[in-house]
């Protein structure tokens, strides 16, 4: 199993797409967390509170939606490059066990998630608390409302990548999972959300941004509003639930379907 996994990392570091991804995350972040404190408090159109209030900065510092779905796109991509680059066959076949192969691609994936919900929250604190102290505002949040922000957004990426990658194990097509992930992301857990609020926070996007301190109604991608946020510990279980059984059913069919 150690195998496994420094042989995933290997190919984690040697390969550019997670290096563009964790780009892509971190740049939009920038973007959204720069236009969000630069309009805050001016009142037009979607602008945010002021950062001088706790509901301003709590806006800004949770910019950090894209990432979260970005982090779910990676576990896919992790799972799916074996299919799309044809190297399937020689991952799952060559070793005794193929869930053994899934669990390491779980893990390499969690791991890369966290880094890259790491650097997302240390973008968007900065840039948030930058624009406040720029400005000479008070720091409306205590620090340690601002780590639990930052923790759930480096965790909750972490799970929703291990989460992409029994779903990308599932779907095997690239393009497809990474479709169904914005599609899920954007419209299904909003259109369930919306109808049914007591479900929402056990959605795994929902769950997440709740945790990186995204207010109801807020976000992007939006989550429903009127939803209460679970405990943290709760979140952080929903999550882990997911992906463990988004990893536990491609384990049980997808891994044992034909590769080649």
């Amino acid at each position: 199993m150690n195998a496994q996994v420094r042989a995933e990392f290997l190919k984690l570091r040697t390969t550019r797409t997670a290096a563009a991804l964790v780009g892509l995350a971190v740049a939009v972040t920038a973007l959204i967390a720069t236009l969000e404190s630069a309009t805050a408090g001016t009142g037009r159109g979607m602008a945010i509170p002021s950062l001088a209030t706790t509901a301003g900065l709590r806006d800004a510092l949770a910019s950090t939606g894209f990432a979260l779905i970005t982090a779910a796109v990676l576990g896919t991509v992790i799972a799916t490059g074996e299919f799309r680059h044809k190297t399937a066959t020689a991952a799952y076949l060559d070793q005794p066990g193929r869930s053994h192969v899934l669990a390491a691609k779980a893990i390499t994936a969690a791991a890369a998630g966290i880094l890259l919900g790491l650097a997302a929250a240390a973008t968007a604190a900065g840039i948030g608390l930058g624009f406040a102290a720029a400005r000479g505002y008070p720091i409306a949040l205590p620090a340690a409302t601002i780590a639990r922000y930052a923790a759930g957004a480096i965790l909750g990426a972490g799970l929703l990548a291990a989460a992409g990658t029994g779903a990308g194990s599932l779907i095997r097509h690239q393009a497809g999972a990474i479709i169904a992930v914005f599609a899920w992301g954007f419209a299904v857990e909003l259109i369930v959300g919306g109808i049914a609020t007591s479900v929402a926070p056990y959605l795994p996007y929902t769950a997440a941004a709740l945790m990186a301190g995204v207010a109801s109604g807020g976000g992007m991608p939006p989550i429903a509003r009127g939803v209460i946020p679970l405990p943290f510990p709760a979140g952080v279980g929903v999550l882990a639930g997911a992906a463990i059984a988004l990893t536990a059913v491609a384990a049980a069919t997808a891994a044992r379907r034909d590769i080649t």
